[in-house]
């Protein structure tokens, strides 16, 4: 019980720090480009993270975890950066909206998933409060904008669906820190060939909000949540992703001053319902245990009975004990009495019956 609610704690803090992402985003993009702020964001939180789990890391690192730490973290945060540069807040939210339902998808066509129809509901409710949310937020958009956004939910969704076999069996915030480390190598050449230096720093509050974006929407939110995706399956935890323009929605009423609709409130509502449906089987404990392969027993090896008789003095079955002393190194005696045959067992030259 304790473990379930560590999970849904750890995935819910998660999907609200994670609303601050899009806000924080918007000032730190008023004095660092969109790709120096990927290598930033990752790279202020790899050390906090990988110095307690140091000895963890070797066994953390691999070429599958460095390939998609570059592209979960690195490739997909400079996607979705540049695409908020130029669209609108309300649709970006409402593209990324959209990457729970493309997890769940994944996951059933490639067969690792089978998700039960109340969870499809929930995953549908989400989306379209999320679509009742951007859709009345107002603001500018662009198709370009509208499309490295879109190719982020993509690659998203992708990470998504593949993180849970990474962590499989390492510890989590070593894991973790070597694809924050991937992801901000990985968007080094972004930033050093499209956006040189300006030869000046950022203003104080953009470099607050980088900080701040680091800790409080990197380190933070992805530490918990990969946390829980080693306990629920993917889709599960995909869906806490639709609390993130929930929060950003609500920052921005608070904040920056945007206005707020009843139809939004009402969308607000909906999404928080289909995340509750979609994550009904983790507050109720239900599990539904992988079925283990059986595996075979290894054969045993085929030893030859001399054929015909044998020299005086040496028992037939005398060359059989050798190679089985030799390749196993028990002593096999059979012991014939009037009884019958008995099997005599032993190691190391005790016997037992």
């Amino acid at each position: 019980m304790r473990s379930r609610h560590l999970t849904l704690l750890a995935l819910v803090t998660a999907g609200l720090l994670w609303g601050t992402t899009v806000p924080l985003t918007k000032v730190a993009l008023t004095g660092v480009g969109p790709a120096w702020l990927t290598v930033l964001r990752f790279a202020l939180a790899v050390v906090p993270l990988a110095y307690p789990a140091r000895h963890q890391l070797r066994q953390a690192v691999s070429a599958r975890t460095l390939v998609w730490g570059a592209l979960g973290y690195g490739v997909v945060i400079v996607l979705q950066n540049t695409g908020i540069a130029r669209t609108s807040v309300s649709h970006s939210a409402l593209i990324l909206g959209a990457t729970p339902l493309l997890t769940a998808v994944l996951g059933v066509a490639t067969g690792r998933s089978r998700i039960a129809a109340p969870a499809w509901v929930g995953l549908a409710i989400s989306g379209l409060g999320i679509g009742v949310i951007a859709s009345h937020g107002g603001g500018e958009a662009t198709l370009t904008g509208d499309a490295l956004v879109g190719a982020s939910a993509l690659l998203s969704a992708a990470f998504l669906h593949v993180q849970p076999s990474l962590l499989a069996g390492r510890t989590v915030t070593a894991v973790t820190a070597v694809q924050f480390a991937a992801g901000a190598a990985a968007a080094l050449p972004f930033a050093a060939l499209s956006e040189p230096p300006s030869g000046h720093l950022p203003g104080t509050v953009a470099l607050l909000a980088t900080a701040a974006l680091a800790v409080g929407g990197t380190l933070l939110p992805f530490t918990l949540f990969a946390y829980g995706q080693t306990r629920i399956a993917p889709e599960t935890a995909a869906s806490f992703v639709n609390l993130e323009p929930i929060v950003g929605t609500a920052l921005g009423v608070a904040a920056f001053g945007d206005t707020v609709t009843t139809i939004q409130v009402g969308g607000a509502f909906a999404a928080i319902t289909g995340i509750a449906l979609t994550s009904a089987s983790l507050v109720r404990g239900n599990r539904h245990p992988q079925p283990h392969a059986e595996i075979p027993a290894p054969e045993q090896p085929r030893i030859p009975v001399p054929a015909g008789g044998s020299e005086p003095g040496v028992s037939v079955l005398d060359p059989v004990d050798r190679q089985v002393r030799q390749q196993t190194g028990t002593v096999v005696r059979i012991q014939i009495g009037e009884g019958g045959a008995r099997l005599l067992t032993g190691v190391g030259g005790l016997g037992r019956q």
